[in-house]
C-alpha cells in the first residue's frame, strides 16, 4: 500500500484497529497479560503504515486496555490492586490458599434488561441489560460468603454466554476483564431470612458486608455485595507511615 493511500486511509483503519483490539480485551478473548501481536505484524496484518498501528495502540494505552513496554510489546493491562484496605481478591483462591476445600453454587442467574435499581447500583443512566447473579462460596463444606452481582452488559458482552454454574463470576472477571478502578464500602448487617438459609447461621446473627464496585475508565464492570459470617470473618489493614 503507497503513503498516499495509507495516509487516505489512516482515520478509518486505526479506528478498526482500535476496535478489533478492544473487542478481543473486552470479550476476554484476550486477558490480562495477554500480548499484543507486535507493531510489525499487525502492520502486515491490516496493510497499514506504522504510524497507523502506532495511533491506534497509543489511544487503546491512554483508555487503560494495554500497557506498552519498551522493547517487550504491548500487552493486555493487568488490574492495578491500589485499595488502602482490600486489594480484589478471588475468593476461590483465596480458600485454597487457607487449606480448605472449596466448593460453588450458583443459586440464581438472570439475564434481564436493567431496571431503575439496577441502574442505581450500577451508577448508569442508559437503560441496557445486565446479568444478575446470586452464588455462595463454600470452605470444607461449610458456607464461607453469599454473593450478589450484576455485571453491566454493554462493557462485559462476553459475560452473557460465561458458564457461570461452572466458574464463580469473580474468578472469571479477574481472568477476563480488566479494570482500572475499584471501590470497596465495608459495613454490618444482621442476616435476614434469606442470607440466614444461604449462610446457614440464625436470623439476626451479624454478617460483615463488602460491597464493591469496579470501573475500566469510567465505565461501570460490576456491582457486588458479599455476605461473610459475622463470627468467622475479619477485616486486616497494615500500613506503613510516609
Amino acid at each position: 500500500m503507497s503513503l498516499a493511500t495509507d495516509a487516505a486511509d489512516q482515520p478509518t483503519l486505526y479506528k478498526r484497529i482500535r476496535a478489533d483490539i478492544e473487542k478481543r480485551i473486552l470479550t476476554g478473548e484476550w486477558p490480562p497479560g495477554h500480548r499484543i501481536p507486535f507493531e510489525h505484524e499487525l502492520v502486515a496484518r491490516y496493510g497499514c503504515s506504522r504510524m497507523t498501528v502506532n495511533k491506534a495502540l497509543s489511544e487503546l494505552a491512554q483508555a487503560d486496555l494495554i500497557e506498552r513496554r519498551r522493547r517487550a510489546g504491548s500487552f493486555v493491562r493487568r488490574p492495578q490492586h491500589q485499595s488502602a484496605v482490600l486489594k480484589i481478591a478471588d475468593i476461590r483462591a483465596e480458600i485454597t490458599a487457607l487449606g480448605r476445600a472449596y466448593g460453588y453454587e450458583l443459586i440464581d442467574r438472570k439475564l434481564r434488561v436493567a431496571t431503575a435499581a439496577d441502574r442505581g447500583r450500577l451508577g448508569v443512566k442508559k437503560a441496557g441489560k445486565v446479568v444478575a447473579i446470586t452464588c455462595r462460596h463454600s470452605a470444607d463444606r461449610v458456607p464461607f460468603a453469599v454473593e450478589d452481582r450484576l455485571i453491566d452488559l454493554s462493557s462485559v458482552p462476553n459475560a452473557a454466554t460465561a458458564d457461570f454454574s461452572r466458574e464463580p463470576p469473580g474468578s472469571w472477571l479477574l481472568h477476563h476483564v480488566p479494570w482500572t478502578e475499584a471501590e470497596h464500602t465495608i459495613s454490618a448487617v444482621v442476616a435476614d431470612d434469606r442470607t440466614a438459609e444461604a449462610l446457614d447461621i440464625a436470623v439476626g446473627a451479624p454478617c460483615l458486608v463488602i460491597d464493591r464496585y469496579t470501573w475500566r475508565s469510567a465505565r461501570t464492570i460490576t456491582a457486588v455485595r458479599l455476605l461473610y459470617p459475622g463470627d468467622s470473618h475479619r477485616l486486616v489493614a497494615r500500613f506503613k507511615g510516609g
